[in-house]
């Protein structure tokens, strides 16, 4: 289901191909989240064609980023748990204010990119 292509596929378009415009009005603003979707799926040209998987990875890859949602997966995966803090409390990472700062960024970076592999691999997988 996953293969090394997609890995690099993903690597590239999430890190080399963004720019610091990108990472840094992504969240803000569609116009620069569209910008960085359209080249994140460019190195998945070279693993599929198909539209609709392209459509897939590119359209979650948007709605993801723009709206930071690893830190909303990172928040519910908390709140069971004793200690756990509101969203009002956690919503800049996620995690319980207390987290330390390099900690939580990592994390949510972590989450954030198992999100984008996990959902590309199954587009690539079962779509085509």
């Amino acid at each position: 289901m996953f293969t090394v292509d997609q890995l690099v596929a993903h690597a590239v378009g999430d890190y080399l191909l963004q720019s610091e415009w990108m990472a840094l009005e992504k969240t803000k603003r569609s116009f620069a989240a569209f910008v960085h979707c359209a080249f994140y799926i460019l190195p998945f040209l070279f693993i599929t064609q198909n539209v609709y998987t392209l459509a897939v990875i590119g359209g979650t890859h948007f709605v993801i980023d723009r709206w930071h949602l690893a830190r909303h997966v990172a928040w519910l995966k908390n709140r069971p748990w004793p200690g756990s803090a509101p969203w009002s409390e956690c919503s800049r990472t996620g995690f319980h204010p207390d987290t330390p700062v390099w900690l939580a960024g990592w994390l949510v970076i972590i989450i954030d990119n198992l999100m984008h592999i996990l959902i590309n691999g199954i587009a690539i997988t079962y779509i085509g």
